[in-house]
C-alpha cells in the first residue's frame, strides 16, 4: 500500500461515520486510486473486514445475523388499513412465522425502494441465498421493514404522516446503507417521493414447499428515488444481496419472461399493480403526481398459497 491509500485509510478510520458498508466503500476508492480496473465485491474482500472494523462506529446490523436480527427487529404491526396497532409489537421472527395457527403471518409495515439512475434504470438486486424468508429472489432495490426504538424515529401515524412519512423514509435510509451500503448522502430524506402502498400476503413455498413456516404480510410503501447527477456508490452487504444490476424498462420484461429467473412476490404485484407505469413517467411521479393515499390489496399467486391457506 502507497503512502496515499495509508493517508486515505486512516482518515477513514478517525474521521467517517462508517458502517462496514462505508468503509468498503472507501477502500475501494482507495484501492481505485492505484489503478485497479473491474474490482467488483467477492469473498475475497471480506478480508478487510477484522482490521478496518475494529475503529468503526457500531451502526444497525453490525456483528449481528440473520437469526439475531429475526428476533431483535421489533416490526410496526398494523391492521389492514396501515393503522398502528399499539397494543402489539412482533419481533420479525414472530410475524414472518406462517402455519395452521396463524396462516398468514402477522401483518406489519414495509417498504419496497426503487432506485433510478441518469438513464431512469432500475437499480435491481437479488437476496443473498442466506436469507431466511425468500432467499436468491430478484426484488427492487431494497426491501424491508420500519422498526420500533430506532432514532430518528421510524414510526408514522396514518393518516396524519401522508404523504410524506418521515418515518418510513428514515428506515428507507438505514437499510440502503445497510444491505447496499449506500452512503446517506446519496438518499436526501426529502428526495424520497412516497407512491403508493399494498397490503398483500404471501407464503414461502418456493423455498420450503407447501408447508413452508414463513411467509410474508406486509403493507408495503412504495418509494422513489431518481439519482440524476451522481450514481450512488453501491457496496453490497454480502448476508442481504448476492447480485446487483441496473435494468431498464424493457430490460425488465425481459427478465420476466426468462422461467431460470425468481421473483419476490410483492415485486411482481408492485410492478404489475402500477410500477410500470409510475416508471415511464418518472419526472412526473417524482414530482408526486402519481401519490395517491389508498392502499391496494392483492392476493399473491396460487403457488405462493401454503397448505393450511384458503
Amino acid at each position: 500500500t502507497n503512502e496515499s491509500t495509508k493517508k486515505i485509510l486512516t482518515m477513514t478510520t478517525t474521521t467517517m461515520r462508517s458502517s462496514h458498508s462505508c468503509v468498503f466503500a472507501v477502500v475501494l476508492l482507495a484501492l481505485a486510486a492505484q489503478g485497479a480496473q473491474g474490482f467488483s465485491v467477492t469473498p475475497s474482500t471480506t478480508k478487510f473486514r477484522p482490521t478496518i472494523l475494529a475503529a468503526a462506529a457500531q451502526e444497525y446490523g453490525d456483528g449481528m445475523d440473520q437469526e439475531a436480527m429475526m428476533e431483535s427487529d421489533m416490526l410496526i404491526v398494523v391492521d389492514g388499513n396501515d393503522v398502528v396497532v399499539h397494543d402489539v409489537v412482533a419481533s420479525k421472527k414472530q410475524a414472518h412465522a406462517f402455519n395452521s395457527e396463524q396462516p398468514r403471518g402477522i401483518a406489519h409495515r414495509a417498504f419496497s425502494f426503487f432506485l433510478f439512475n441518469k438513464n431512469n434504470e432500475m437499480l435491481l438486486t437479488r437476496r443473498a441465498d442466506s436469507k431466511i424468508t425468500f432467499p436468491g429472489v430478484w426484488t427492487n432495490t431494497a426491501c424491508s421493514h420500519p422498526i420500533h426504538g430506532m432514532t430518528p424515529n421510524e414510526v408514522d401515524e396514518v393518516p396524519a404522516a401522508y404523504p410524506n412519512f418521515p418515518g418510513i423514509k428514515h428506515a428507507s435510509i438505514r437499510k440502503l446503507k445497510h444491505e447496499l451500503g449506500i452512503d446517506p448522502m446519496y438518499v436526501p430524506h426529502d428526495g424520497i417521493q412516497f407512491i403508493s402502498r399494498f397490503h398483500y400476503w404471501a407464503a414461502d413455498t418456493k423455498t420450503y414447499g407447501s408447508e413452508t413456516p414463513w411467509g410474508e404480510h406486509e403493507v408495503d410503501y412504495v418509494l422513489f428515488l431518481h439519482c440524476k447527477d451522481v450514481e450512488p456508490v453501491v457496496v453490497a452487504n454480502p448476508d442481504e444481496v448476492d447480485e446487483f444490476k441496473y435494468v431498464s424498462i424493457e430490460g425488465l420484461k425481459e427478465m420476466f419472461e426468462d422461467p431460470s429467473l425468481t421473483w419476490s412476490p410483492w415485486f411482481r404485484g408492485i410492478m404489475e399493480g402500477g410500477a410500470f407505469d409510475w416508471w415511464e413517467d418518472l419526472d412526473n411521479s417524482m414530482a408526486g403526481k402519481n401519490t395517491h393515499p389508498e392502499v391496494h390489496f392483492f392476493d399473491p399467486p396460487k403457488d405462493h398459497f401454503a397448505s393450511y391457506n384458503d
